[in-house]
């Protein structure tokens, strides 16, 4: 499990990077500011959990708990739902993605009380 989490963790990152570049100089004139502003919230918000996930392929390394797998695939979801449904909102308007996107922010609060139980049980 180590490897697939830091896989993801790797490649979402690689993503947060890329979706940034394009959003600081693709975007920067097509986009309202509000609509640029919540497109940096979603690529900051994956590049954070992108590290968590790193962060979680290293604790399954030293603790395996069903904690550590809980939490990778929490931050996994978070970062789809969350952060994706910034980016298709930035993207398109549709206002009601905002609506969806509350349930990424508890897959991130999740799993990172995952990783802490695992962290206390350890």
């Amino acid at each position: 499990m180590p490897n697939l989490l830091f896989i993801f963790g790797s490649g979402f990152g690689l993503l947060a990077v890329v979706f940034g570049a394009f959003g600081a100089h693709a975007l920067r004139n097509t986009l309202s500011p509000e609509m640029l502003e919540t497109f940096e919230v979603a690529v900051r918000y994956q590049m954070y959990h992108s590290l968590a996930l790193i962060a979680a392929a290293w604790a399954d390394t030293q603790w395996q708990t069903p904690f550590i797998t809980a939490s990778g695939w929490c931050f996994i979801v978070g970062i789809l739902i969350f952060s994706g449904s910034l980016y298709v909102l930035s993207l398109t308007g549709i206002r009601w993605l905002g609506a969806i996107t509350p349930i990424g922010g508890l897959a991130f609060i999740a799993g990172w009380a995952c990783l802490m139980i695992a962290a206390l049980r350890q």
